[in-house]
């Protein structure tokens, strides 16, 4: 019997990419019945693990051979890549993520190889088979060889291991486990063995938390947290503009961690109403949670204001001999039109399009600089410095307000911005009479959240929304300047 060559891998591509257009072309997936179109569904599923089979493990060699220990001898090196990602993204199209999560899901499942270079078979050679023949999802396979990776590296039973994967794998594939008879089932149980002896497999959500479980069996203490590894896995990266708002994704070291909560919780812990040194609230008076913000939305106008003092600081690295100075950039028809736009430098090096209002924000803040230009490009008007409050008048002002005075915020005075009342675009002076302490949160709302403020003698008064005070009041802020001065009244 002659067996024949193998296709060469092009003509296995093309033949694959042709099986799976002349199986959607013929299904007509508008005329399927439903019975025929989970079948499709099925069908293509079945093809797509194989496929992720061979992505997966081609991805976990190529970063095998793209190892830091290579050097420049390593493949990622040779061919001009930074790294086995960087290679997996130019060499695939593929975005850095996905080129990540293949290496990382590759890791565990790969045998390994002993320093003196012998096969070390991976504690998950099992599930490795089981992905390879397209009997098992990528998702499930991850759900075990991830979950239960920290007990093995931490020196779990490899018996144990053993026991907890072989149990693992039989839910996965709707196998039920060894010694069990179909009298141990209620017949009405929805995953009742059929005349094979099967049960319904478990889902990739469903096997990860009886993996966790497996976890804790297989390692009751825990790993303890490794500090070499932190060290390499740390990491901030923004992302590209998406629907209004730049992705923020990364992974922090405990310590610090740990001090960017401290940071949060000095910024969102409210003062306890009825302290000696906190406002006291009348029944009368505004003491709402402001504007309902969720715990995530207060947690970014923290960082927001954190960004702010941080880039006024300053021991704070320069730029060019200046301090780190994001400029927005407005033409002059659009600065005072509510529907205008404005322009700042975006995380990505673009410029990227934001509301007119927020150059009104950033006008007041001294880490900021607003740029007005002509519709042909001519600047008409650049913030200066004396535009900014000097660190002089800060202080007054600290001492006046100390905190936000938006009635219900308590955001101390140290996070907070110096926002001018009458704007300095409309002849307002940078004077200690003309600045108000406001959150970021409420400096960057104050014109579309229908907040007023208006200084009276030197003193800030505010008026709350009609939707919270339909009688639309105006009350003094509740300082503590202006509760000493009312005490000693």
């Amino acid at each position: 019997m002659t067996i024949s060559p193998p296709p060469p891998r092009t003509d296995l591509v093309s033949m694959l990419r042709d099986a799976v257009g002349a199986l959607l072309n013929a299904a007509s997936l508008r005329r399927l019945d439903d019975g025929d179109l989970l079948t499709l569904a099925r069908d293509a599923e079945a093809l797509g693990r194989v496929v992720d089979a061979a992505r997966t493990l081609a991805a976990g060699e190529i970063a095998d051979r793209s190892r830091r220990e290579l050097g420049v001898t390593g493949l990622a090196a040779r061919l001009g890549c930074r790294s086995a990602a960087e290679l997996l993204e130019r060499a695939l199209l593929v975005s850095g993520r996905t080129a990540r999560d293949r290496i990382a899901t590759a890791e565990p499942l790969r045998d390994a190889v002993s320093l003196t270079g012998e096969p070390l078979p991976s504690r998950f050679g099992v599930v490795t088979d089981a992905l390879t023949e397209g009997m098992l999802p990528l998702d499930a396979a991850t759900a075990i060889s991830r979950t239960l990776s920290p007990a093995v590296a931490h020196g779990a039973a490899p018996d144990a291991v053993d026991a907890a994967v072989t149990e693992l794998l039989d839910a996965a594939l709707g196998r039920a486990p060894a010694g069990r008879t179909e009298d141990a089932v209620e017949s009405t149980d929805a995953c009742a063995p059929d005349t094979d002896g099967a049960v319904a497999p478990a889902t990739p959500d469903e096997l990860r938390i009886m993996a966790q479980t497996w976890a804790l069996v297989l390692d009751p203490d825990g790993t303890l947290p490794d500090d070499a590894k932190g060290i390499r896995r740390r990491g901030l990266t923004l992302g590209r503009l998406r629907d209004g708002t730049v992705p923020l994704r990364g992974e922090l070291l405990p310590d610090v961690a740990a001090q960017l909560q401290r940071l949060f919780d000095a910024y969102l812990n409210p003062r306890v109403e009825g302290a000696a040194d906190g406002p006291v609230f009348r029944d009368d008076d505004l003491t709402e949670d402001p504007e309902h913000r969720s715990g995530a939305q207060k947690r970014h106008d923290a960082l927001a204001g954190v960004l702010t003092v941080a880039a006024a600081h300053p021991d704070t690295p320069t730029l060019g001999g200046a301090a780190p100075t994001l400029v927005v950039a407005v033409t002059a028809d659009h600065a005072d039109h509510p529907d205008g736009v404005a322009f700042v430098q975006g995380a990505d090096g673009d410029r990227t399009a934001v509301p007119a209002t927020v150059a009104a924000h950033v006008g007041c803040t001294g880490a900021v600089q607003r740029i007005v230009q002509a519709p042909n490009g001519r600047i008409l008007a650049l913030g200066l410095p004396q535009r900014t409050f000097s660190a002089h008048q800060r202080r007054a002002i600290t001492l006046r307000d100390g905190e936000c005075i938006i009635p219900g915020c308590h955001v101390p005075a140290t996070w907070c911005e110096v926002h001018h009342v009458r704007e300095a675009a409309r002849g307002g002076p940078t004077h200690t009479d003309n600045g108000v302490l406001l959150c970021w949160f409420h400096h960057r709302t104050i014109d579309t959240r229908g907040w007023r403020i208006e200084m009276r003698a030197g003193e800030p008064w505010v008026r709350a929304p009609g939707w919270i005070d339909p009688r639309r009041r105006w009350q003094r802020a509740r300082s503590p300047m202006g509760r000493w001065r009312r005490r000693r009244e």
